[in-house]
């Protein structure tokens, strides 16, 4: 997307710090596994909105920063991990000293940044052979009641099987891992995650409606869920790692 569009949408996030962390899963551990340098001390995580990848970053043992431009997302990570670093900033310009960091991490935040921009200055906050890290969760739309409840949703997240993400230069091709798994959840619970999407967020009253509206019907009518049941909703990550190339 062009970066008035990024802006336009970004903006859905200013508010709705707290629903967004009640709402949104953490990232298997073999993503982190996969994303994280053996010998990594410190990280950098951009985007880290209310901290949920942050914490899982942080109970690895490092050092963690967390760059984040909403100061209402900041305000519920500042509560969550008080021991985090935190810093006001974007991926383009995130404040950070140059070469002071191992890896910078993006969980769900790279599609919010000029790709072009924020890798030059991820290369600049990397120390040599640094590692910048990308992750997403997505449905796993292979299912197809998934794909179904994704276009339901309006899940922009979800992409297509032969997706790489666009890095500058500074960086060499990045590998990429995916997993799969599932997570428990009730139809109320989809219907809260529904409403922390960038498109619901930014919709007027009668789109919001419909979207519920939709929701319901499809969950519990066509689906035939039981309300506060849980159930299990396939999930997929994707992950991909790219080093630094030589100066």
């Amino acid at each position: 997307m062009d970066s008035t569009r990024r802006r336009e949408l970004a903006t859905a996030f200013k508010v709705g710090g707290a629903h967004y962390d009640a709402v949104r899963p953490n990232y298997p551990d073999a993503a982190l596994a996969f994303m994280l340098p053996a010998a990594a001390r410190d990280a950098v995580d951009v985007g880290a909105g209310t901290g949920i990848f942050t914490a899982q970053l942080l109970a690895l043992g490092l050092n963690v920063t967390a760059v984040e431009p909403s100061s209402d997302m900041l305000e519920v990570l500042r509560v969550r991990l008080p021991e985090v670093q935190d810093k006001a900033g974007t991926g383009e310009e995130t404040g950070l000293e140059e070469s002071s960091t191992d890896v910078i991490t993006y969980a769900q935040a790279w599609h919010w940044v000029d790709p072009k921009a924020a890798s030059a200055e991820a290369a600049r906050v990397l120390r040599p052979h640094g590692q910048l890290a990308l992750v997403w969760n997505q449905f796993d739309v292979s299912v197809p009641w998934v794909h179904r409840l994704a276009r339901i949703m309006h899940a922009g997240d979800v992409h297509r099987p032969d997706f790489v993400p666009p890095l500058g230069p500074e960086f060499h091709t990045p590998e990429s891992g995916s997993w799969t798994w599932e997570l428990p959840m009730s139809p109320e619970q989809v219907i809260e995650l529904a409403k922390s999407r960038s498109y619901y967020l930014r919709a007027g009253a009668a789109t919001r409606a419909r979207v519920e509206h939709n929701l319901s019907w499809y969950l519990y009518d066509h689906l035939g869920h039981t309300p506060g049941e849980p159930f299990a909703l396939p999930y997929l990550t994707h992950a991909w790692r790219a080093r630094l190339r030589a100066a």
